[in-house]
């Protein structure tokens, strides 16, 4: 195997205050799609593809009853329509095109040495460009991206790793597919290039994998995301139109944040979709935590927590459905819900539902809100057989080849002591990201990628 080449990316936006508020008036100046419409859709396309998956068992054994892999897998030179990729997307986040309809862009140099001027070939310089881009890789890397740029990791190994890794803010239509994302921490206090035309000064970054900021129409999808200093994905301050499918989750404390603060009022707004994920080892808690919206869970295999699987406040509509829960053998962690400093007298009213959910090892859901059963069923009906698919629709969870699922196998990262191979997605460390990254500075170059947003910015 080619010795593979890494670079640490980092999308970012920076602006002055003024056209952040300006960008912040143009996100929300969009009608939201119908909740209740989304779900059932979703629903739908779930249940056509496991007829589909039933009817063609004879005559392929491809099709998984998984609505999103389905739709493109199933084609043998799906490598010379890779753009189809954009049209299979599902619930809130499936208007998503990312750069459908842009050029290819082919990364061939890995290297990352100026944030502010970056050279040809390199991602950071794909990512900075205006236009639609489909950005693919010529060889094994690791990497990030902006506004209607599509991350294609498909046929390449390609890690996102140290420093602050991805950054979506104030942009729109977005695809990261099929991409690892590792051991990010805190970074920034630096120059960094958003666009060709600006770059300025970027502050420090919490530590997320994937920092979700005041954007929409994004869609994170195929993704292996393990050891960060924060979250692995935080979509936060009014961010909407975001599905969340096919990743898989490990070795992680606060995994999943939806929402700002309990008083943050535009995040009343966001919807997203958690769909076919699997929660794996070593996972804490916030899968995820949600602040006020609307979060549809749907057919995900939640096999560990060690305190809670699903958390929220401030009144946030939990819609579960088709999930399998699997509780630890610790007795007083057996509930798979958490209202996070909230008294029930005032929780008791929100809106949260488990339908066709299985509860395994004394898992337990605790439902609230108005008994709405009639129209609940309208809106996402659900067979009772859906979750006996669990199996079959997560299966190909996370990175295309990664050792979860047995396809495949990582590499070592060159010039370190750092094993890929040690265990499952845990990269040869246990825990969260450490505090201080001087030990990965040795292994990784560390970088800023900056994202130009769809709003004008002088």
């Amino acid at each position: 195997m080619a010795q593979s080449s890494y670079i640490v990316l980092l999308w970012l936006l920076s602006s002055s205050l003024s056209h952040l508020a300006s960008a912040s008036l143009a996100l929300f100046n969009f009608s939201l799609p119908d909740p209740e419409a989304i779900a059932l859709q979703v629903q739908r396309k779930v249940n056509t593809s496991v007829i589909r998956r039933h009817l063609s068992e004879q005559e392929s054994d491809c099709l998984t009853g998984n609505p999103i892999d389905d739709c493109w897998r199933c084609d043998p030179d799906w490598q010379k329509d890779r753009q189809r990729l954009a049209d299979c997307g599902i619930g809130f986040g499936q208007y998503a095109i990312g750069g459908k309809g842009g050029e290819f862009y082919v990364v061939t140099d890995s290297s990352d040495h100026d944030a502010v001027n970056p050279r040809p070939g390199t991602l950071r310089y794909a990512v900075i460009q205006n236009e639609p881009l489909w950005i693919v890789f010529s060889s094994n890397m690791e990497l990030i991206f902006n506004s209607y740029k599509t991350i294609d990791g498909r046929g390449a190994e390609v890690h996102i790793t140290g420093g602050g890794c991805i950054t979506l803010q104030y942009v729109t239509n977005v695809i990261i597919h099929n991409i690892h994302v590792h051991h990010c921490y805190q970074s920034g206090e630096t120059m960094v290039r958003s666009s060709p035309t600006h770059y300025g000064w970027r502050t420090l970054s919490d530590g997320d994998g994937i920092s979700i900021f005041g954007a929409r129409d994004i869609w994170v999808d195929h993704c292996s995301l393990s050891h960060c200093k924060d979250g692995l994905i935080d979509a936060i301050m009014g961010s909407t139109g975001i599905t969340i499918s096919n990743n898989h989750f490990s070795h992680h404390n606060e995994v999943m944040l939806l929402g700002h603060s309990d008083s943050y009022e535009p995040d009343s707004a966001m919807q997203v979709t958690i769909a076919f994920n699997v929660f794996g080892k070593e996972l804490v808690q916030r899968m995820p935590r949600c602040r006020r919206g609307y979060i549809h869970v749907v057919n995900n295999d939640f096999t560990q927590w060690e305190m809670y699987a699903i958390g929220g406040s401030a009144n946030p509509t939990i819609n579960s459905q088709g999930n399998r829960y699997i509780a630890p053998s610790n007795p007083y962690a057996k509930e798979v819900t958490k209202r996070v400093d909230t008294e029930e007298g005032a929780w008791k009213d929100w809106n949260w539902r488990s339908e066709g959910d299985i509860m395994v090892n004394g898992a337990f859901f605790i439902a609230s809100g108005e008994e709405l059963e009639v129209k609940y069923e309208k809106a996402y009906s659900v067979e009772p057989k859906s979750v006996a698919y669990i199996d079959q629709l997560t299966m190909n969870s996370g990175v295309f080849g990664s050792r979860h699922h047995n396809s495949g196998k990582l590499v070592a990262v060159p010039g370190s002591d750092i094993d890929l191979e040690d265990d499952d997605d845990d990269y040869g460390y246990r825990g969260n990201a450490p505090a201080h990254p001087s030990h990965f500075k040795s292994v990784f170059s560390c970088i800023a990628l900056v994202f130009s947003a769809v709003f004008s910015i002088a």
